[in-house]
């Protein structure tokens, strides 16, 4: 039997592939975000990380800052908490079960993405947009 006549996921590892869905389907918009990408991964990296450090870390302003602390927060991704270390107020970002969830589904699709391209890569040379294979 070849391929044609193979019953649907039995076929080669092209049409495996091409039978799933695309990786990026499996990314999610509101982790996907550059720095909010970046506040998970350092937020997972420690028990809890300070607003302060982030900043510094990510490079942002303040404002910038809160803003996607605020996207994460209300999605459930992370908690924060404010306090005080000594009399100067801090606040503090933890991830949640679900925030830890959603970043090993990012990083998964990420990682299938790149296995992907990979795959496909090692057996195509780099063509030039718009431009017909030689």
């Amino acid at each position: 039997m070849n391929d044609a006549e193979a019953p649907a996921g039995t076929g080669g590892a092209d049409q495996d592939t091409a039978e799933r869905p695309h990786p990026t389907l499996d990314l999610d918009d509101t982790v996907h975000q550059r720095v909010r990408l970046g506040v998970l991964t350092v937020a997972r990296e420690a028990e809890s990380v300070e607003f302060g450090f982030l900043k510094q870390e990510l490079g942002l302003t303040d404002g910038n800052l809160s803003r996607h602390l605020k996207v994460l927060e209300d999605s459930g991704l992370i908690a924060v908490n404010k306090g005080y270390a000594g009399r100067r107020p801090r606040t503090w970002i933890t991830l949640t079960a679900q925030g830890a969830q959603a970043l090993d589904r990012e990083l998964r699709a990420l990682r299938e993405l790149v296995r992907r391209l990979e795959a496909a890569g090692a057996a195509k040379p780099a063509e030039a947009p718009g431009q017909p294979p030689a």
